[in-house]
Formats: C-alpha cells, sequence, structure tokens
C-alpha cells in the first residue's frame, strides 16, 4: 500500500480526470472494497458488481472528496450506501412480485411482428449513433460487451487491460452513454 503522501497525490490527479491515477487508486483498494462487500453479501458476483460501482461513483463524485478524512473509508461508506440501496431495491422488487404473482396468467408470443422487428432495428440504428458519439475506447468496449457478447476476461485479454479496469471503463461507457440518450 502507498503511503498518504502517495495517495493524496493520486487524489489530486484524479480530480484533474487523470486516467492514470484512478486505475492507480482502483488497483491499490480494489481488494478492500471488494473484501468489505463480500463478507457484506457473501456473494462474489454481487461483492464484484457493488464494487464496481463504488469505483465509478467514487470517480465521478471525486471532487466531493475530502482531504481530512482517509480514502479508503470514503470509499467504504459509498459502497456500504451502494449496498443499502441494493437491499432495499431488492425487497421492493420482491414485495412487488409477490403481490402479482397470482394475476399473470397470459401467454407472450415469442416471435415478434415485421412492425415490432422494424421498430427493434429503428431503435438499434438510433442506440448504434449514440454510441458513435462516445470517445473511442468506450465504443470498443460497448461493442465487445454487448455486440459481439465478449466476457470481461475475454475484453480484457483483447485490450490487455486489467479486467477491473475493463469492468470500470464498461460502466463508465454505459453512464456516458445513458446521459446522451437522456439530453437527446
Amino acid at each position: 500500500m502507498a503511503d498518504n503522501t502517495d495517495i493524496s497525490l493520486l487524489i489530486n490527479q484524479a480530480k484533474k480526470a487523470d486516467q492514470k491515477a484512478f486505475h492507480s487508486l482502483l488497483n491499490l483498494y480494489w481488494k478492500d472494497v471488494y473484501h468489505f462487500q463480500l463478507n457484506k453479501c457473501n456473494n462474489e458476483d454481487e461483492a464484484e458488481d457493488t464494487t464496481i460501482k463504488t469505483f465509478a461513483k467514487a470517480f465521478d463524485k471525486i471532487d466531493t472528496f475530502d482531504d481530512n478524512y482517509q480514502f479508503k473509508t470514503w470509499l467504504f461508506t459509498i459502497s456500504n450506501n451502494i449496498y443499502i440501496d441494493h437491499l432495499r431495491k431488492k425487497k421492493t422488487e420482491t414485495v412487488s412480485i409477490n403481490k402479482n404473482q397470482y394475476e399473470i396468467h397470459e401467454l407472450i408470443d415469442e416471435d415478434p411482428s415485421p412492425a415490432d422487428q422494424l421498430i427493434q432495428e429503428q431503435n438499434l440504428a438510433k442506440l448504434k449513433a449514440y454510441i458513435r458519439q462516445l470517445k473511442p475506447h468506450y465504443q470498443e468496449v460497448i461493442n465487445l460487451r454487448y455486440f459481439h457478447d465478449f466476457s470481461y476476461k475475454e475484453i480484457s485479454q483483447k485490450l490487455d487491460e486489467p479486467m477491473n479496469n475493463i469492468k470500470v471503463k464498461l460502466l463508465r461507457a454505459k453512464k456516458l452513454l445513458a446521459e446522451i440518450i437522456t439530453t437527446k
């Protein structure tokens, strides 16, 4: 682990949107946050998803970090809040599913009509146009993951980047894409 001076320097660089500083902080604290989550939920996939969300949110809000506190404590606070939000959402979904479980008896036609197919194709064309507005490295991870069905590991190998970086990059790409879509 780096000393406090090095960490403060990395945080200041990250506040200036330095990607290398973001990656260094991610690599320094990934295991700590992941194990913190794993102890809470006892599920590796959930712990990993929450850890990814933690770093994405931390990097989006890095300007709000107060140097009077420990960075690790700040990350744990964000991570804990994300976990609590996840539990609340899960509880709400469970309640709503149980209320309606006996009301859904309709058979669903799995083949889309020609009109549905046209709408899907038009929506796909719009989505691809939005994706082209992203920076090339974000376009690449989105295309590999969602249009070529690459796993995180395969993307990591193809781009020769650590898997944690790929996950954070993909999360950021999705967030940026959502912002583009909602502003149109």
